[in-house]
């Protein structure tokens, strides 16, 4: 679905990456130990961390049929590679995403309501391999008015 700025998936996608890059970059600066950030430019490097964010549905009940409400499943996902430290800043940002979306639970007015689902977070199969660690974070947004009446 279209609207002024685009198409509506395009805009929850960038509203996500900004909240990424701003609010949760603020809570990882406030945690008692270094975090790297979260970066989305032509960063090269080890310093910052970048998730990739996928839009991977747009699904609705009857009711949200009948309410022309649309919710779509999305997922940030983070790896890090393997290191003492990999599973406490697992938890550093898992928490940090939470209280960001907490904070701004419409994207700024993007979305009617934003909501995490769920927190996966996955462990190297084994010890000192080359595989790193991973967080997925599953969101559910929702967007009223946007679908179609039938």
């Amino acid at each position: 679905m279209t609207t002024d700025n685009g198409f509506i998936e395009q805009q929850i996608i960038e509203a996500v990456r900004q909240a990424l890059t701003e609010r949760i970059n603020e809570n990882l600066r406030d945690m008692r130990f270094a975090v790297s950030p979260i970066e989305y430019s032509d960063y090269c490097g080890d310093s910052a961390v970048i998730p990739s964010i996928t839009l991977s549905s747009c699904e609705r009940t009857d009711k949200e049929r009948i309410v022309r409400l649309d919710a779509y499943s999305l997922t940030v996902t983070f790896s890090l590679p393997e290191t003492p430290e990999s599973e406490k800043y697992c938890f550093a940002y898992s928490g940090a995403v939470s209280r960001a979306i907490y904070d701004n639970s419409t994207l700024g007015g993007i979305a009617d309501r934003v909501v995490v689902t769920g927190k996966k977070y996955l462990s190297p199969k084994k010890q000192n391999c080359g595989e790193g660690w991973s967080l997925v974070i599953s969101l559910r947004v929702t967007v009223e008015g946007m679908g179609n009446a039938g």
